[in-house]
């Protein structure tokens, strides 16, 4: 998966569960501005990373990825 295609789904499913970036990156335990770099394509996030996201989010690894 590219790394816009990545952003523009993380983005899409942080809006539909009604939660800021500030509120995602807490639960994540990143910064906020890496969870904004994230949304913006500019970076790969690591495994453990992407597993803390899809728990938070409510989805697979393999969803938040596809």
């Amino acid at each position: 998966m590219s790394p816009r295609r990545f952003a523009m789904k993380l983005k899409r499913l942080r809006e539909a569960r009604g939660m800021t970036q500030d509120l995602l990156a807490k639960r994540v335990r990143v910064s906020r501005g890496y969870l904004s770099r994230l949304e913006m394509g500019r970076h790969d996030p690591p495994l453990s990373l992407l597993r803390r996201l899809a728990k938070e989010l409510r989805v697979k690894v393999a969803q938040l990825v596809e």
